[in-house]
């Protein structure tokens, strides 16, 4: 369980955040509960999507699980609410790209830090 609820949680986060700071532009100081809700729910969806193209696809490459992430987050955001900058799809594809680096750059980290736990052991 905890096999298929981890990356699940991990996708939600960074689906989530990509699409906070986005929304906002980045300034942290208009962030809003009505903000939270909307990427809160982007981040549900992509997360979910996510994780299930992923487990079908039962593939670990950090490149493809970020391609994966910010498509997902691309499409859901595009669905979820209308864009705030640019044109219809302009927010949307920036979200996606914002979540596809949070999840390979994140993704990077843990696995040094597993490397180098399991290599000290």
């Amino acid at each position: 369980m905890k096999k298929h609820v981890a990356p699940f949680a991990e996708y939600l986060t960074e689906s989530t955040t990509a699409c906070l700071v986005t929304m906002v532009q980045g300034n942290f100081l208009a962030l809003t509960m009505g903000h939270l809700l909307v990427a809160s729910q982007t981040g549900v969806f992509a997360g979910a999507l996510a994780a299930v193209t992923l487990a079908l696809a039962k593939t670990n490459r950090r490149w493809m699980v970020a391609s994966v992430v910010g498509v997902t987050t691309a499409i859901v955001d595009y669905l979820v609410h209308p864009g705030m900058f640019g044109s219809v799809a302009t927010e949307a594809i920036v979200t996606g790209l914002a979540a596809a680096a949070l999840s390979y750059i994140a993704g990077t980290v843990v696995r040094y830090f597993k490397r180098k736990n399991t290599a000290q052991t």
